[in-house]
């Protein structure tokens, strides 16, 4: 009796045994690679391909069974029986084909370990029947414990080759689900053969169906020519696919690198790929985050589970980075296929810059972007607070206004910039000043307020103003190229002023406006009177801005003469207010109002257009004096406003005199010396008005092109009871002969100060003596006639 494991050295030719293991591992490597190309097909493909792997795989069993069947030679006759062979073969195709089909079933679990365990039953009917097919002289006997095991073994085996083989596109895997493909084979192969027991028997014919065992040889020939054959079309499909891959790899990385936000393919949670974007928000190499579980980047594992729950949902959480730092992000996911299988790719977006611009926003609503002071949103929002808390607790509370002096002609003579810093550094020291508890906001422009709690004493308020004003003085020592400024204060108390934040916020404001009045850089609190004296001004403005579509507003004109002969040679123009209801409202009383609002302006373009067209009329060449505030000579473009009203009113330059205070100068020099300049190109004459009231009087007849001085009322009317004033008359009345200037003597209303000017050489007169101020219609006669307006007795007396 033979058994075919006792003889595989004496029986067996090595050589084929070593080619159909060489067979049956090639064969395997080609059923992987085409498998895995039938994942990748779709359609009739899929079944095309799928067809080609079935095939292939089975003749690759058949052909390795019986290459290592001729490879056992026993001193018997052998042959193979041709019907049984084929039917082998094609049990051999049928059977993994059908476990081919059967692991590409979507949806079900573990459809391919089964589909494996299915293709090793076709390597056990393959073998067993084409052991059927194997006739030699004598009989055969099989041990039932080894075909079991042969059995089991090809199903076992197999079933693992398949998931593994398939699992991944990498050649590792490939190599090895075919190397376990290869042992379901081979072990199959060789447990089968070893259950068996040959014992020789000559009286057993080989059937007239066997054929000789070289003839088989030829057949299983032209089967590995196949195999090699198919195994060369996998391999060029394979390194083609590896190719295409390979390309749409770099595509796909160089599109993804390009991508802004950072790109995580993962499998699950576990990370496959990273682009550079990813990799730099991370501060990893991409290949230091490849393997690794996604919750190590993303650490809140429920910010990833309504992540993977809600694809396509933005969900905000923290990216840790290599040096355990969390930087905010936005995740987003999304399913592909990749490699056959489902993946998630995560997008993460840098939310740090937004996170930045949503807090500088938030700062902005909230404070001054110059000083970084509170806003006025923020301190209303907490002078509310701290009004209900002080409510409550029945305490007392302060709040200051404040408002710089002077801030203006910082900015026109030294720029915004050195404005803007010099803002900075006065809220810099108030700041340093006030107690923790104490509220700091700028308010806009140069107009600041401070909440102060907790006030037990308003001495202590007044005492804290007192160091305000302080600081102020002492922080200007150091800013001499900026200009001095000053601070006026007005305070307001809660409750014994106010009740609630607007009455309190207006009437510290009001408290700043009296402040104010009274000289500036000081701080007064806030008086019941003040109140009505405010209201009365802000009624006062109201009515102001309709002044002039009302026809309130009216002009009246002041002859002016000479001395010598009482000739009339020009007006001064005056503006008059008449209002419906209080009547005739003082300039005194208006006309700082109009200063204040800005109203000046539009009222003052509206005289000088009216001035303007009525002297165009006259039938004398007589001069017109019109007064301009420092508002209107500081503004942009009042030179060529000024020309356009001499053009439209065809009104000759020569005869206008634009009459300017020292004021005006003092406000904006560098403005005003450029305004004057430019009017004096146009031939318009410029008076100085009220000489000797202001100050640098002498420095600014230098400076500025002046062509007349005007000797203000006040001096002229006490040169009889004053002596002082008469020496002022006297000196600038030498003054304009010394520099060529005319000089014109205002609030003339008696002969007795008429013959004081005339003795000290005054040639220009203007007061109630020549003519009270009245509506132009009532001087026709000055207009159109040369005429005297006093006694030429009277003339003469003055003159001698």
């Amino acid at each position: 009796m033979l058994t075919v494991y006792n003889c595989i050295s004496s029986d067996h030719d090595l050589r084929l045994v070593a080619l159909a293991a060489l067979v049956c591992g090639l064969a395997s490597l080609t059923a992987v690679h085409l498998l895995h190309h039938v994942r990748r097909s779709e359609g009739t493909r899929h079944s095309l391909w799928l067809g080609i792997a079935a095939v292939s795989t089975g003749f690759g069993i058949w052909a390795t069974h019986f290459i290592a069947m001729l490879a056992f030679s026993p001193a018997l006759p052998t042959g193979y029986n041709v019907p049984l062979t084929v039917i082998s073969l094609l049990a051999a195709v049928a059977l993994t084909g059908l476990g081919f089909c059967l692991a590409f079933i979507p949806g079900f679990v573990g459809t391919m370990w089964l589909g494996g365990a299915i293709v090793g039953g076709g390597i056990a009917a393959m073998h067993y029947t084409g052991m059927a097919a194997f006739e030699v002289a004598g009989t055969i006997a099989w041990d039932p414990t080894l075909v079991a095991a042969s059995i089991v073994l090809g199903a076992l085996f197999g079933a693992v080759a398949l998931p593994i083989g398939l699992r991944s596109n990498l050649a590792r895997w490939k190599l090895t689900g075919a190397l376990l493909l290869t042992l379901a084979i081979c072990s199959h192969h060789f447990t089968a053969m070893g259950a068996v027991a040959i014992t020789p028997d000559t009286t057993i014919q080989l059937s007239p169906l066997a054929i000789p065992s070289h003839w088989l040889a030829i057949g299983v020939a032209i089967i590995s020519l196949i195999i090699l054959l198919l195994a060369c079309a996998a391999l060029g499909l394979d390194l083609r696919e590896r190719r295409r891959s390979a390309l749409e790899m770099k595509r796909m990385r160089d599109l993804t690198d390009a991508a802004v936000e950072g790109l995580v393919l993962c499998n699950g949670e576990t990370i496959v790929s990273v682009n550079q974007s990813f990799a730099r928000l991370a501060d990893f190499q991409p290949e230091q985050i490849c393997g690794r579980n996604l919750r190590s980047c993303v650490p809140d594992a429920a910010k990833l589970r309504a992540l993977f729950d809600g694809l396509g949902q933005a969900v905000e959480a923290d990216l840790r980075n290599r040096h355990g730092n969390l930087v905010p992000v936005e995740l987003i996911a999304r399913q592909i296929t990749y490699d056959g299988h489902l993946h998630n790719v995560v997008a993460f977006r840098d939310l740090r810059d937004r996170r930045n611009a949503e807090a500088q926003i938030r700062y902005l609503a909230h404070h001054d972007p110059l000083t970084g002071l509170d806003n006025r949103a923020s301190f209303d929002q907490q002078l509310d607070r701290e009004l209900k808390l002080h409510q409550r607790a029945g305490q007392q509370l302060a709040v200051l206004c404040l408002d710089l002096d002077g801030f203006k002609e910082v900015n026109d003579l030294h720029g915004h910039a050195t404005g803007d810093q010099l803002l900075k550094d006065i809220a810099g020291q108030f700041s340093a000043i006030l107690a923790d508890d104490q509220m700091l906001a700028r308010l806009g422009g140069d107009e600041f307020a401070i909440i102060v709690p907790h006030v037990t004493d308003p001495a202590q308020t007044g005492h804290l103003a007192e160091r305000l004003l302080r600081a102020l003085k002492n922080g200007d020592r150091n800013r001499s190229s900026a200009g001095t400024v000053s601070v006026s204060i007005g305070i307001a108390l809660y409750p014994s002023d106010a009740k609630d934040r607007t009455e309190l916020l207006s009437n510290a404001d009001t408290a700043l406006y009296r402040a104010k009045q009274e000289g500036k850089g000081g701080y007064r609190f806030f008086e019941a009177a003040m109140g009505a004296q405010i209201r009365e001004r802000r009624s006062i403005e109201h009515d102001l801005h309709n002044a002039i579509d009302n026809g309130e507003l009216s002009l009246v004109y002041q002859p002016q003469a000479q001395l010598e002969t009482g000739e009339v040679f020009g007006f001064e123009v005056l503006l008059r207010w008449n209002h419906p209801v209080r009547g005739l409202v003082p300039p005194s009383v208006f006309i700082p109002i109009a200063e204040e609002s800005g109203l000046i302006l539009t009222i003052g373009e509206w005289v000088m257009r009216q001035a303007c067209q009525e002297a165009a009329t006259w039938t004398r060449p007589l001069s017109i004096a019109v007064n301009v505030s420092a508002l209107q000579l500081s503004s942009d473009g009042f030179p060529h406003l000024v020309q356009s009203i001499l053009k439209e009113t065809n009104l000759s330059a020569e005869r206008l005199e634009i009459e300017i205070t020292e004021t005006a100068l003092v406000r904006g020099p560098h403005r005003a010396l450029l305004a004057l300049q430019r009017l004096k190109v146009l031939g318009v004459t410029i008076a100085m008005d009220d000489f000797g009231t202001g100050y640098s009087s002498l420095s600014n007849l230098q400076a500025f092109p002046f062509d007349k001085i005007k000797i203000d009322r006040s001096f002229v009317q006490e040169i009889h009871t004053k002596p002082q004033a008469a020496a002022i008359v006297r000196a600038v009345l030498g003054l304009g002969r010394g520099l060529g200037l005319p000089v014109i003597a205002e609030g003339v209303e008696t002969p007795e100060e008429l013959k004081f000017l005339g003795q000290e050489g005054c040639t220009e007169v203007q007061g109630y003596l020549f003519g009270r101020p009245v509506p132009i219609n009532e001087l026709t006669s000055l207009i159109c006639d040369n005429v005297v307006v006093l006694p030429r007795s009277l003339m003469r007396a003055a003159a001698h």
